[in-house]
């Protein structure tokens, strides 16, 4: 168990489920509200519900996780950083392991990328059920956020861009309007290589880009917001 900052969340991966850029840049993106009750399918570690709980102590947490050692994991984490949170072991294609139908207010994912026998090989079956999506796609993420969420419940998320036509088809499918976009750069000169989204359940029509989030500077330097994300500040 190691601080991720000075004073901050504790943390332990198991080596299955380690601080990745991806998930920390998707709960600083994402709109947290002080009463939110938040969904996190895909759960592993429960890095991204802690983030999320550190900025809005108030906020009630569903976790959701397949993997038994991650959601031991997960649990371990919430307990040492007081979060009381109900964490379930179980696959969010199965509706019993879902909350509540139309109970959460916010969903958060850091979803497999990779559609099966697609995307660089992962260690261990943790890391590839992870990766790619052999136990889970990105419509059944949708799926599983769509129930759980009441109208006007956001969706947020973090993939790849070049998947974007299908994660909008996908999208669209479980009536989740995407209406934030915001494309992730190594540098200002690079192609992004992330893309954060948030979509909102039965919303009109309206998607607004963000400016690009720019990982790091010209001279290598991680930039201010990069810093800041990472509680990093000077």
């Amino acid at each position: 168990m190691a601080q991720l900052w000075p004073g901050g969340i504790e943390y332990s991966a198991y080596g299955a489920f380690p601080v990745t850029t991806d998930s920390v840049l998707l709960a600083g993106f994402a709109r947290v509200r002080p009463r939110d009750a938040l969904f996190e399918p895909c759960c592993g570690a429960g890095l991204i519900s802690l983030l999320a709980a550190w900025r809005e102590p108030g906020i009630s947490v569903y976790a959701l996780e397949l993997d038994e050692d991650a959601a031991r994991a997960a649990g371990e984490n919430f307990a040492a950083n007081g979060l009381s949170a109900r964490l379930v072991c179980g696959d969010l294609r199965d509706k019993s392991s879902l909350p509540a139908a139309e109970s959460c207010t916010l969903c958060l994912c850091n979803p497999p990328y990779f559609p099966e026998g697609s995307g660089a090989a992962a260690r261990g079956p943790a890391r590839a059920a992870a990766r790619g999506e052999g136990m889970c796609r990105f419509s059944d993420v949708c799926a599983a956020a769509a129930r759980s969420l009441r109208q006007g419940g956001r969706f947020a998320f973090v993939h790849r861009p070049e998947r974007l036509a299908g994660l909008f088809a996908d999208l669209a499918a479980a009536r989740l309007e995407p209406k934030r976009l915001r494309l992730v750069q190594h540098r200002a000169d690079s192609a992004p290589g992330l893309v954060l989204c948030e979509a909102v359940k039965l919303a009109a029509p309206g998607l607004k880009a963000e400016p690009a989030l720019v990982l790091y500077g010209p001279d290598g330097e991680e930039s201010a917001e990069f810093r800041r994300i990472y509680h990093r500040e000077a």
